[in-house]
């Protein structure tokens, strides 16, 4: 056999063996396909799909720190100074359905307050479709009036209830007018009253709603808006209505309420004063001078100085002689970032005491 057959036949050898081999070799499998977060910009901005679903789904929230100095709801406070934290915790939903958008709104907060233990609070969970919305949110007599000034301690002067569990309609025309009713829990429960007697909380075996309505037309610089609410407990109620308008330079708002019985208290025309703001020296409770009385008068500016600083001021003064003045700047040194200085003055006519206080906020949102 010369060189060049055995070289031949070697290579026959090889190819048989290498052939061999190569049937028993194992093949990677393809890769899976990765699935990318999809942005879903129908709704807002800050909206994704969640995987696999045709729901958006937005996450925020908030951390907020602040210093505060005296009390203006309660006159007898004696603390000089407490220290507040938050986290709050924002979970937006919604989907395209043949009635509109399906949405759900959940706000969950915790609070760590000087001294006290965390507290937590579901303080907003309602879904909303077609106009309706049902859960818990604050009153719609607050709500759709646009609450009080832009200031921290807007509500020193009752301006009505907030987290309760609602049915309610809002009605939105597209051409300025808008239009809201709502049934609100009336906080059944055990018999509660308070106040000296003069606002009745709550009610064993009561289960009527609260109920309310409003109505609202917006045309340029200029915005209307009144709403009423009525108390299904105490049997009485209130109206509220509020003028607003935006030059650019500046904005203003003056807003007027009325309560169907001023020698009573109730969830429209009620108070969040300390029961010492209607307890005369000899210890008599007067409750119904802790609230409106038969009226209450809001008003307030806000004037932004430029894109970063603005400066609000309210005042509020009741029928009951209750006086209170808030001022506040917002600095906003980044985006995201409020640190607000406000100050707060309040006087009672009843125990004739003035009540100054003072709070220092950060917060940061996302």
């Amino acid at each position: 056999m010369n060189i060049k057959s055995l070289l031949i036949g070697s290579a026959a050898a090889l190819c048989v063996v290498s052939g061999a081999h190569a049937a028993d070799a194992i093949v990677a499998a393809e890769p899976e396909p990765l699935e990318y977060v999809r942005i879903c910009d129908a709704f807002g901005a800050g909206y994704f799909f969640i995987p696999g679903t045709e729901t958006c789904l937005r996450v925020g929230g908030k951390v907020r720190t602040e210093g505060q100095w005296k009390d203006p709801y309660n006159r007898d406070s004696n603390f000089g100074t407490k220290w507040h934290t938050r986290a709050e915790l924002n979970l937006n939903t919604a989907t395209d359905t043949e009635y509109g958008p399906l949405k759900t709104e959940t706000i969950v907060r915790w609070d760590w307050n000087d001294g006290n233990a965390t507290s937590t609070n579901l303080l907003w969970a309602y879904i909303t479709l077609g106009g309706f919305s049902v859960g818990k949110t604050d009153s719609q007599y607050n709500q759709f009036i646009g609450y009080a000034g832009d200031v921290i301690q807007d509500d020193v002067i009752y301006d009505g209830p907030y987290e309760l569990n609602q049915l309610t309609y809002n009605y939105d025309s597209g051409t300025g007018f808008t239009g809201v009713i709502s049934l609100e829990d009336s906080n059944s429960g055990t018999t509660t009253s308070a106040y000296g007697g003069s606002w009745q909380l709550s009610k064993s075996d009561h289960y009527a709603p609260n109920v309310v309505a409003g109505l609202g037309y917006k045309a340029g610089a200029w915005q209307f808006r009144v709403v009423g609410g009525y108390d299904s407990i105490v049997e009485e109620g209130a109206i509220k209505a509020r003028i607003d308008a935006d030059f650019g330079v500046f904005s203003a708002f003056l807003m007027g309420g009325w309560n169907t019985d001023g020698d009573k208290l109730n969830q429209y025309a009620g108070s969040n004063q300390n029961v010492s703001a209607c307890t005369t020296s000899d210890g008599v409770v007067h409750g119904a001078d802790c609230g409106w009385g038969d009226w209450a008068v809001w008003g307030g500016v806000g004037v932004p100085i430029n894109d970063k600083l603005k400066w609000n001021l309210q005042l509020a003064y009741t029928d009951s002689k209750i006086f209170e003045a808030t001022t506040n700047v917002k600095f906003n040194p980044v985006k995201n970032l409020l640190v607000e200085p406000e100050f707060t003055y309040v006087h009672y006519d009843l125990p004739s005491d003035d009540t100054f206080s003072g709070i220092l906020r950060f917060e940061r949102t996302f």
